[in-house]
């Protein structure tokens, strides 16, 4: 059994009828977006977001959940896969886990009212049940989530970012959704908002190292043999850059913002910079505060009683840092 079946096996009968619940959130009485949305249901991630929500659920309510709990999975899967599908078209992506992204099979226009449609159905499913308090959790998520790329973007054009600042990106661009599946798994089984609260944290400690990891494949020769060096070709400003840019002499800083903002199509250039972070000890930097991220989210489960539940939210937290891709 692989990890991510092994963290699943607890809440296997809920992300089962869950898959369901969501096909039938999607529904329209148009045939196009019918089509469109099936496509993005048979072409599924590992679904970590829902299963989030389930084993806070679990983990709190003692092995139950209710309605509420599947609504409030489906909203975060209904918001995350509108975000995606806005992203690919933002982007200029053809591609999304190996398969065609919407906007590559039906042009730009479709795609972006298709994530308009995914987000208002969201909303609505919320709405249409009285879950005024997970639309709460949800809308943070998405006002944070658009305010960490607008950010991105705007420290990418002047590369003048700071650790702290690169923090807040990450924390609004990445964690915040995280951490809102596991602020509604616990809203939706307890009424106490200390309980949600540290779920919450816990949540946006494991997205905080998980946008760390990602910034590091970058630069891994693990996953595909070799570092692709992409976040440097896209002027992304990630940790082990911005370390090694905030700790190197004026000289080499010169050349490392000169690299990326003049020479960053250049492939021999983009290696130079790659073997450069790593000499200066960038990617151990990184992975220290990754870590650092890892051990602060299990300490906030050490506050509940032993559990499958919480012994696969462990695995998670693990599997986060200890993933291949």
């Amino acid at each position: 059994m692989n990890t991510i079946a092994q963290i699943k096996n607890p809440i296997n009968s809920e992300m089962e009828l869950f898959e369901k619940k969501f096909f039938d959130s999607m529904s329209s009485k148009v045939a196009l977006l019918n089509r469109i949305t099936y496509y993005i249901v048979n072409r599924k991630g590992k679904q970590m977001r829902p299963m989030f929500v389930f084993l806070t659920a679990k983990m709190l309510s003692n092995g139950l959940v209710n309605e509420r709990t599947y609504r409030g999975a489906s909203v975060i899967e209904l918001i995350h896969t509108a975000t995606l599908v806005h992203d690919d078209v933002v982007d200029d992506s053809n591609r999304r886990r190996g398969f065609f992204s919407i906007n590559a099979l039906w042009k730009n226009k479709i795609a972006v009212l298709v994530g308009d449609y995914l987000l208002s159905k969201g909303v609505l499913l919320s709405i249409d049940n009285d879950d005024f308090d997970l639309l709460k959790i949800i809308s943070v998520a998405v006002r944070e989530m658009s305010e960490g790329e607008l950010l991105q973007i705007e420290k990418a054009r002047r590369l003048d970012i700071t650790e702290a600042v690169y923090y807040e990106i990450i924390r609004k661009k990445t964690a915040t959704l995280i951490a809102s599946c596991c602020a509604l798994g616990a809203k939706s089984v307890v009424d106490d908002m200390g309980q949600v609260e540290k779920m919450r944290k816990f949540g946006e400690l494991i997205g905080m190292a998980f946008q760390i990891k990602d910034d590091l494949f970058d630069y891994s020769e693990e996953a595909i043999g070799k570092p692709t060096g992409i976040d440097i070709k896209e002027q992304k400003m990630t940790l082990p850059l911005i370390h090694v840019l905030n700790n190197c002499s004026n000289k080499e800083k010169s050349w490392l913002i000169n690299s990326i903002k003049n020479h960053n199509k250049d492939k021999k250039r983009v290696k130079e910079v790659i073997a450069f972070v790593k000499n200066n000890n960038g990617l151990i930097y990184a992975e220290n505060k990754m870590v650092a991220f890892q051990q602060e989210a299990l300490l906030i489960l050490n506050n509940f009683p032993n559990s499958i539940y919480k012994d696969s939210l462990i695995m998670m937290v693990n599997y986060v840092i200890e993933r291949k891709k």
